[in-house]
């Protein structure tokens, strides 16, 4: 791949992502300032994993068999970044969450559609892959951090009186905008993320041209039935399990952390301010660019089953040290580092591997067949059980005091059990000649 298509496919991630980092951090907190009502705002969570269910079964398929994939991505990008815009300028349940669906149903299919078209123009995509995905990475964290900045009560720091420049940085980092100020600067996060996906959807003119594949003599006209009967063979069934339970662990630190990170220590957490949860978690992206940075050479040194074992394992080390050492802050922050090797180390190498074994006029059904997993099903599982669990069975209702660390040895245990079984049970073959067919 020449350094000038790695360059557009790299610029392509990093805008791919940071229109979701945008958005979604601050969700949580902006939907209930609208006055949405808690199975309201579920409905418009859920909008994001229905959309990469219904995304398998037609967005993946018009572009592996009708569409050229980057102008599919740019008209996706298009109506996406409009709904995403208007969403800025919408106060009432129904309208919001009739664009917020439109835009996720739109837009969750990109996430696999930017994997087919960076696999098609690459040469060596083990190698490759980790290089450009870096750029998703990135995306995120430059969404992420200015809004730090960004959401300011500048009087609180002009009242300060802050002498150096030390001592004004931290007035800025603990006078974050509260009340309606922080409600009427939050929907500017919709107008960013819109804008971003209004240039992705002109920066797709320019991408290396992705032409859709025909199927092939005797092969199924509806590319995701082809990428479903690959579930036939053992070991994709069993890597397409464990996706779902490693995509459920994954959501549990995102539904939990937050929680884990503010309560105070005398209450069994971190103790650490709101205002400093997202720059801590975003420890977990910068680290995850350097691990992508050494994807490539990883999977060649390790192999495909070892090096999923060990993102999986990542998830294990880090909710038993949540549950067995929760007030040594030091740790805590320091663990957020293995977030890189989490999810590179096993999300980005499904999406190598689903490269590397399923039929090219299905990639894109194929990639959206295992996001059905990562940004579906296992979303919904996690999204359905995860507040149950800690608003229900791990609060004591007098105290209010949060049992977290039996509630961590619950996703411990589950990633535990899924390298277990992807040690056991997954044996791809050897060599590209012995790949399965759909037949």
């Amino acid at each position: 791949m020449s350094n000038t298509h790695r360059f557009k496919l790299f610029i392509m991630m990093v805008l791919e992502f940071f229109i979701w980092g945008a958005w979604l951090p601050l969700i949580f907190g902006y939907l209930p300032s609208l006055g949405f009502s808690p199975a309201q705002q579920s409905l418009i969570l859920n909008a994001f994993p229905i959309a990469a269910i219904v995304g398998m079964f037609f967005s993946n398929q018009y572009v592996d068999r009708n569409f050229a994939a980057e102008k599919f991505l740019g008209f996706s990008q298009l109506i996406g970044g409009l709904a995403m815009v208007a969403l800025a300028f919408t106060k009432s349940f129904w309208p919001f969450f009739g664009l917020m669906m439109v835009h996720c149903l739109f837009y969750v299919p990109t996430l696999s559609i930017v994997n087919s078209i960076a696999f098609a123009n690459m040469k060596d995509s083990q190698k490759e892959f980790g290089l450009v995905r870096m750029g998703g990475t990135l995306g995120w964290v430059l969404a992420a951090w200015p809004f730090t900045f960004i959401f300011v009560d500048w009087a609180k720091v002009d009242a300060a009186h802050a002498v150096g420049l030390k001592d004004w940085l931290v007035a800025v980092l603990s006078s974050p905008l509260t009340g309606d100020a922080m409600k009427a600067a939050t929907r500017y996060t919709y107008v960013v993320s819109g804008i971003a996906s209004l240039l992705l959807a002109a920066f797709s003119l320019v991408l290396p041209h992705t032409p859709p594949k025909q199927a092939g003599q005797g092969a199924e006209k509806l590319a995701w039935v082809e990428a479903l009967k690959l579930l036939k063979h053992p070991f994709v069934l069993v890597l397409w399990l464990v996706t779902l339970v490693d995509s459920f662990v994954h959501n549990c630190y995102f539904n939990w952390t937050s929680w884990f990170l503010t309560t105070p220590q005398a209450g069994g957490g971190v103790g650490i301010g709101s205002n400093w949860v997202m720059p801590v978690m975003s420890i977990g992206q910068v680290a995850e660019m350097s691990t992508m940075f050494i994807l490539g050479a990883t999977l060649k040194r390790l192999g495909w089953r070892t090096t999923m074992i060990v993102g999986i394992c990542g998830h294990v080390v880090r909710f038993a040290l949540y549950a067995f050492f929760p007030q040594q802050q030091a740790v805590i922050i320091l663990v957020q580092i293995l977030h890189g090797i989490c999810y590179a180390f096993f999300f980005a190498t499904v999406y190598i591997f689903v490269d590397a074994y399923f039929p090219k006029d299905a990639r894109a059904s194929a990639q959206g067949l295992f996001n059905v997993m990562i940004l579906g099903t296992g979303v919904l599982l996690a999204n359905s059980i995860c507040p149950w669990l800690l608003q229900t069975k791990f609060t004591d209702p007098t105290t209010k005091v949060i049992d977290f660390h039996h509630l961590f040895l619950i996703p411990m245990f589950c990633a535990a059990a899924a390298a277990v079984a992807l040690a056991l049970f997954f044996h791809p073959p050897k060599t590209k000649t012995e790949q399965p067919s759909v037949g």
